[in-house]
């Protein structure tokens, strides 16, 4: 009998997972650092186990919605434009400063200003993903450092959005007036939703809610019917899936529903999750990376000192002591998982070239790679000395 294809790649990835969490167990590692060793290992660049790498890029997605869903659940939008300075402003600067910074290379080797704005955007995004798995492990969410990193991050996945019309504009295309229309009705669709949420929490419930409160099978259904639905919704508009799955637990939470719906989805998103992070592993190209390994190493300091020195001049400007201010920019110090995307566009549309696309995706997964461990030993130095 014919073996379904998603079969071996799942078998392979929940093996090579469970030994691999079991050893950074022993070794009181972060989980994800684990994962992103398995895709390494089961990747081209390893053993060369996983064939079908689409089938785990495509779980991987579920799992960052899933992980934004159920960062909107814990948001609060309140709280988020009480630190509006610091979320909204410090996220601005942190961009602009990116594109400066970018921009001095830029100007010594020719690049024109499309290549330039792109790489900048590329680096000022950091990881979503890595940065609130860290953070809910440690506990750390609730605390000062942790409200602020996680306010930025919400800025910046939602400023992916003028990213991506930025760079459409750069792209050589013809101008699609009616994507920019739907992107703008979007954009204020899902700020008015907003909106709405703040004024009205707590004063309504879910559909179907009440019906459900003793039924776990219909929880599970319809808290993903929830997650996926609003995040489908809002990609009609030309806007990325991951901002409506945020919008999404932002509902929920506001109708004070969070708790059977988390415990509804909490096992799959640490199913995806972790499929999320082996595909990133894979995308390390051990030979690639082995070829011009001092140039990738020169640009994963560079962008490791950059991001971590500007997040941290800028909070310590708006008002963030020292010793908080050092440890969220080593928190945000590393590129994101949407830089990746960035950079597919970059490739499509000739801003960067594949030698370009190839560098980029070299640093971005290093960085996302070794980011828990800088992260640890910040967190080690923080908790023992004074800054």
């Amino acid at each position: 009998m014919h073996t379904d294809p998603i079969v071996p790649t799942l078998t392979m990835v929940l093996i090579g997972l469970f030994l691999l969490g079991m050893i950074f167990r022993r070794l009181k590692q972060p989980y994800v650092v684990g994962y992103l060793v398995a895709g390494i290992i089961l990747g081209p660049s390893g053993f060369g186990l996983i064939e079908d790498e689409k089938i785990l890029h495509h779980l991987g997605s579920i799992g960052v919605l899933l992980l934004l869903f159920f960062v909107g659940m814990e948001l609060s939008p309140t709280h988020l434009i009480s630190g509006w300075r610091i979320s909204l402003v410090g996220t601005v600067l942190q961009i602009l400063v990116s594109i400066g910074c970018v921009s001095l290379i830029g100007l010594l080797k020719g690049w024109p200003a499309s290549r330039i704005i792109l790489l900048g955007f590329v680096i000022s995004l950091s990881s979503t993903s890595v940065i609130m798995k860290i953070l809910n492990e440690w506990k750390e969410s609730a605390t000062n450092t942790g409200k602020d990193v996680i306010g930025i991050l919400i800025v910046q996945d939602i400023l992916i959005i003028p990213m991506l019309i930025i760079l459409g504009f750069f792209s050589g295309e013809s101008f699609h007036a009616t994507e920019l229309f739907l992107q703008c009705v979007g954009g204020v669709g899902v700020i008015g939703i907003t909106i709405l949420i703040i004024r009205i929490k707590g004063k309504f419930h879910l559909p179907f809610g009440d019906q459900v409160q003793n039924d776990r099978e219909m929880q599970l259904f319809l808290a993903a019917a929830l997650c996926f639905g609003i995040a489908f919704i809002v990609s009609l508009f030309k806007l990325p899936t991951a901002l409506g799955a945020l919008l999404g637990g932002m509902v929920v939470a506001s109708a004070k529903e969070t708790d059977w719906i988390h415990h509804s989805l909490e096992p799959f998103h640490i199913v995806f999750m972790a499929c999320f992070f082996v595909s990133i592993g894979m995308l390390v190209d051990l030979k690639f990376i082995s070829k011009y390994i001092v140039s990738i190493s020169l640009l994963v300091a560079a962008a490791y000192v950059t991001n971590l020195f500007i997040n941290a001049l800028i909070l310590k400007i708006l008002g963030r002591s020292m010793r908080e201010s050092l440890y969220a920019g080593v928190l945000l110090s590393q590129i994101g998982e949407f830089s990746f995307v960035l950079a597919a566009v970059g490739l499509s549309s000739n801003i960067i070239s594949n030698f370009g696309y190839q560098m980029t995706i070299a640093v971005i997964s290093i960085t996302l790679l070794f980011s828990p461990a800088c992260i640890i030993l910040a967190r080690r130095f923080q908790l023992h000395k004074s800054w």
